[in-house]
Formats: C-alpha cells, sequence, structure tokens
C-alpha cells in the first residue's frame, strides 16, 4: 500500500481515523475503505483492488457504475432532481406504471429507505384492518417472525427478536405477535379476529441466509386466505433478480397480497423504495394519510427505471440462478472442516462456520487481505452476495480465495 506523503501512514487510515474520529460507532466496518468501483471490483483509498462479495447488502444487484444507469442519473439530474409530492413530476408516473408491470400489481406508493418502506406497508395494512376487517382503533396485530430484520426504526425494532436492536430504545410499539420461521403451524395459533397481516421475508438474510421448509408459503398462502389476513413479503433484499428469480416468491409459486421492493430498485445508486399491492389495498389512501418529501422524487424514478430495464434486457435474475447454482456446487466440494453448512439461493449464500472457530469475522478480515470483501452476518456466517453481474471466471476468482482460507 502506499503512503500518503510525509504522513507516516496510509491514506486508507487516516480516512478511517476520521470517520472514526467524527462519526457515531454504530458500524463495525471492515477496515477497507473504497474511493472508486466498476462492476465487482472497487479500489481502496491507496490503490488495492477488491471484489466485491457484499453488493452492499444486494442494493447493487446490477453492480458498480452500470453505465446505463449513471447515464440516466446524470441526464435527469441536468433536468430536474426534486419537486416534492406538491406537485407532479414527469418520471413518477412512467416509474410507477413499469414497476406495477414488472411485479403484476396494480398500484405502488414510493417511499426512500428500505425501513420507510416497511413502515409504509405497516400502516397499508393496518389501514387496511380499520377500513375492510372494520376493527375497532389501535386493535390492529400483525404477525412476524422470530429472527427477522425489516429495518432500524423505532417500531421495527420493536418487534425485532434481537436484543441489541430493542434494548434502549423504548417504550416499544405494540401491535406486534411473533412466531418461529418456517412454522406454519404457530402461524396458525397466533392468528386471531384482529389479525390484520403476516409480514414476512422468503429468505431470512440477516439472519444468516435462513431458508423456509419446503411448501411453508403455499401452507402461509393458504391460511392467509382462510382467516382474511394480508400477505406482506419484504423483499427489499430478495427481490429483483437476487434469488434466481425476479422476485423471490416466484420459486414457492404464490403471490403476495403486499410486497415491499428497495435498495437494488436504486441500482446502487440512489435510493428508492416501494410497497405494492392491488387496487383496494392501495386505494385506501387519501391525501393526508402518508407522504416524503423525498419519495417518488424524478431522479430516484429515473434512475429506478434504468435499473429496472438492466435487470431485464441482461436477464440478470437467469445469470443469478446459473452464477448461483455453480457457487453453491463448487462450495459444496471444498470439503472443509471448517464448515457447518452451506445455504443459499441464486446469488444469495450462507456459509456457516462452525461455532467453535469463535466466528467469523476473522476470516472475513483474512479473505479481505487476499483481496475479497465478505462480511459475517449473525457472528458464524460469511455471507456472499455478489453483483448479479458477476462472470464465471471472475465466481473462480473468488472461489480460489474462499478455498484457501477456509
Amino acid at each position: 500500500m502506499t503512503k500518503r506523503e510525509g504522513s507516516g501512514r496510509t491514506e486508507s487510515g487516516r480516512l478511517i481515523q476520521l470517520a472514526e474520529s467524527y462519526g457515531a460507532h454504530n458500524y463495525h466496518p471492515l477496515p477497507v475503505v473504497v474511493s472508486s468501483a466498476q462492476g465487482v471490483w472497487v479500489t481502496d483509498a491507496d490503490g488495492k483492488r477488491y471484489m466485491d462479495m457484499l453488493s452492499a447488502y444486494s442494493a447493487l444487484n446490477q453492480g458498480h457504475g452500470h453505465p446505463r444507469i449513471v447515464e440516466a442519473l446524470v441526464e435527469q439530474a441536468r433536468k430536474v432532481t426534486l419537486t416534492s409530492r406538491a406537485f407532479h413530476n414527469d418520471q413518477i408516473g412512467p416509474f410507477l406504471k413499469e414497476v406495477c408491470e414488472l411485479s403484476g400489481f396494480d398500484m405502488g406508493l414510493p417511499m426512500n429507505s428500505g425501513a420507510e418502506a416497511v413502515e409504509t406497508a405497516i400502516k397499508t395494512v393496518r389501514k387496511w384492518g380499520c377500513l375492510v376487517k372494520k376493527l375497532p382503533q389501535d386493535a390492529a396485530e400483525i404477525v412476524v417472525c422470530s429472527n427477522n430484520f425489516h429495518g432500524r426504526t423505532t417500531t421495527v425494532v420493536s418487534f425485532s427478536t434481537d436484543e441489541q436492536y430493542r434494548r434502549d430504545f423504548g417504550p416499544l410499539t405494540p401491535g406486534f405477535v411473533t412466531v418461529g420461521y418456517g412454522d406454519a403451524d404457530a402461524l396458525e395459533r397466533a392468528i386471531t379476529g384482529s389479525t390484520v397481516a403476516f409480514l414476512v421475508e422468503p429468505i431470512q438474510a440477516e439472519a444468516g441466509i435462513l431458508m423456509p421448509p419446503r411448501g411453508y408459503f403455499k401452507r402461509v398462502r393458504e391460511l392467509c386466505d382462510r382467516h382474511g389476513v394480508l400477505l406482506v413479503l419484504d423483499e427489499i433484499q430478495t427481490g429483483l433478480g437476487r434469488t434466481g428469480r425476479m422476485f423471490a416468491f416466484e420459486h414457492e409459486g404464490i403471490r403476495p397480497d403486499v410486497l415491499i421492493l428497495g435498495k437494488a430498485l436504486g441500482g446502487g445508486v440512489v435510493p428508492i423504495s416501494v410497497v405494492l399491492a392491488s387496487r383496494e389495498i392501495m386505494g385506501l389512501f387519501k391525501p393526508g394519510d402518508h407522504g416524503s418529501t423525498f419519495g417518488g422524487n424524478p431522479l430516484a424514478c429515473a434512475v429506478a427505471r434504468a435499473a429496472m430495464r438492466v435487470l431485464v434486457d441482461e436477464n440478470l435474475a437467469r445469470k443469478a440462478d446459473e452464477s448461483g447454482r455453480y457457487l453453491m456446487d463448487k462450495l459444496g466440494s471444498l470439503g472443509s472442516p471448517r464448515i457447518q453448512e452451506v445455504r443459499g439461493r441464486g446469488l444469495l449464500v450462507g456459509i456457516e462456520l462452525k461455532r467453535s472457530l469463535g466466528g467469523a469475522r476473522p476470516f472475513c478480515e483474512r479473505l479481505m487481505a487476499d483481496g475479497l470483501l465478505c462480511k459475517e452476518t449473525h457472528e458464524h456466517v460469511i455471507r456472499l452476495a455478489p453483483p448479479l453481474t458477476i462472470q464465471r471466471s471472475e465466481l473462480d476468482w473468488a472461489l480460489e480465495r474462499l478455498a484457501k482460507v477456509l
């Protein structure tokens, strides 16, 4: 690594010190400072090159700096970037039409971050509970799963089962009932006359790439239909090609009532999220019920339109399916005594290490030293989620380093 002239230390070290000195310590990032990126590759402040196997938690499905997405950003930035929703803009209507056609839903409500979209979905199903299910005010209950991760707002952490997410942030928001992930019988027992929705991830990514048992979501769909409960799928991480289908629910042969998208919707360029549902559900909102100054801004909508076109035109869901099968097969044949289990779907893969090793962080640090950027999740799992544009030769490059370290 090059040293900054006269500083006696690396430029990366200087920048990390600045961030640690002036920023809240709410993250524990690997000690690498990314200063440029293209495709699956990033370069640090000292000129060292790495392969990105995290994709900003699946926000970069199309890869870093995709030229078509960047072109849409620049073109729109020269025209108009923000109007607020006090006025119409010429991008929000086309964006909503295109995301509805891609997903098969009637209407959408755009926001910015994934957590905002989850909050929006919560408000949506509660409103449905009052107006359609005729529940009294403040009576609606939403069933969620243990080990869930839907964001970090006060309401969302209120139904997390991770103690750190909840501790010191009370009083917490009521109205949520927790059941075990993958346990359809527990869901059925939890449903009451006050239940308005079941909010669930198709794959629990933050929990360590936890997969549901076969047939789980078909049973969930049947239970929701039978009891008049809305099925809400959080596909912020699993959607938009990540699992080898455009949406992870397609693997299960079901459709949700409400779909939450974010992350890769903005192509890794700007934040944008959306909640999608039928006209009967989304049409319940009236002016003043909900809003966002930046939600549906023309810059983000133009970028999202390009991001969706890239996913479709470049067949990235199919590529994720093929690359994921190859990656899983190669990882399964490593024969490493350190590996407890490899699980995942498409290019969302978790390598669970044996507990006796003391955690995945040291392995991620060794991989970083070898030029591969991964991140531990739930302490013992190495998450692999490269951009869906990754080539076979690049996967082999990554596998060589994983084999060496594991």
